[in-house]
């Protein structure tokens, strides 16, 4: 079976022109800037999966959308969508896929929300004959039946996002890209929106999605790819990824103390594996994994005694996504 997207080498660098206010004046030439925002990834999204891309805001998971959806010229490397490859071929990749993509018009607020579907439809080149069948099983798939015929600018958020979900439908895609399709929505509609997007899976649908929210990608994600500036780091199932982390449970302190904490740091390190720590408004952070925080933690607070330093506040969690990402760059996705 072909796979729904294979990315090889895939590159893109920007290039942008700059200049001071006197150098224009004078008539002097742009000083050009490159700047990467892809760089040089591999990854294959097989059929019938739900695939993220997971990582900080800037790490480079837009653009790679924009390039696979053919709204951006990859600068160097491969990619092809369900087998089709998007430099060569675009109207045909067009044809093929839904997106929602972050920051586009996507919606007509003065307009119904079937009034947007077939006016999408038409743009879409939906068969006339289909559009209305087309349009109902849409609205029935994202569950806005009932608010069909209600303009847009009536929509909660949530509803809007839907509404936009369903435009890429329309098209009737195998493959959907969705940019960051939960961010804004409050808890409620981000859980149904993932829900919608469950069910597209299990009608047989490959997804690829991008998302800086680590709890959406490990509930989500059959694959996920951890990127940050513009490269690949780890490729993987989520469980396969945090099983990367070599500790059962993640510890996370906030200490009171003079000076720089340098040897409360040294100490605690010797009970766990301290994988990051800064100071905040006189208030020392710790993230420390350990095989159990029933151990741990009470000889954190020793040290900390030990040091005159208060421990203010203790976090016991599981591993998750955004450790692992800590473990490999350093930082953590929030950053």
């Amino acid at each position: 079976m072909t796979a729904a997207v294979e990315a090889r080498s895939l590159t893109k660098v920007f290039e942008r022109g700059r200049r001071t206010v006197w150098q224009r004046l004078r008539g002097e030439p742009d000083q050009r800037e490159r700047f990467t925002a892809v760089d040089s990834i591999d990854f294959t999204v097989e059929a019938g999966e739900i695939f993220g891309l997971l990582g900080p805001n800037g790490a480079g998971k837009t653009t790679t959308m924009k390039m696979l959806a053919t709204l951006l010229e990859p600068t160097n490397g491969e990619a092809l969508v369900l087998g089709i490859d998007v430099r060569s071929q675009p109207r045909d990749v067009r044809a093929r896929i839904g997106a929602m993509l972050s920051g586009e018009r996507s919606l007509y607020w003065k307009l119904t929300g079937r009034e947007n579907l077939e006016y999408f439809a038409a743009l879409y080149h939906v068969p006339p004959r289909e559009t209305r069948s087309r349009i109902d099983a849409v609205l029935a798939a994202v569950k806005l039946s009932d608010r069909a015929d209600d303009y847009v600018e009536r929509y909660s958020t949530g509803m809007r996002q839907r509404l936009a979900l369903g435009r890429a439908l329309l098209p009737d895609p195998p493959l959907l890209l969705l940019d960051e399709p939960t961010v804004g929505l409050d808890p409620q509609a981000a859980r149904d929106l993932r829900d919608r997007v469950r069910e597209l899976k299990r009608g047989g649908r490959t997804v690829l999605l991008t998302t800086h929210y680590m709890e959406e990608a490990d509930q989500l994600c059959d694959r996920v790819a951890i990127i940050d500036h513009g490269k690949i780091v780890a490729l993987d199932a989520p469980a396969a990824l945090k099983r990367t982390i070599r500790a059962e449970e993640v510890v996370r302190l906030e200490v009171g103390l003079a000076g720089d904490g340098a040897v409360l740091v040294d100490h605690l390190g010797r009970q766990g594996r301290v994988a990051h720590h800064d100071r905040e408004n006189g208030t020392l952070n710790v993230t420390v994994h350990c095989d159990s925080a029933r151990d741990f933690v009470p000889a954190a607070f020793d040290i900390a005694r030990g040091q005159g330093a208060t421990i203010k506040h203790v976090e016991v969690v599981p591993v998750t996504l955004e450790d692992v990402f800590l473990s490999l760059t350093g930082r953590e996705l929030r950053e």
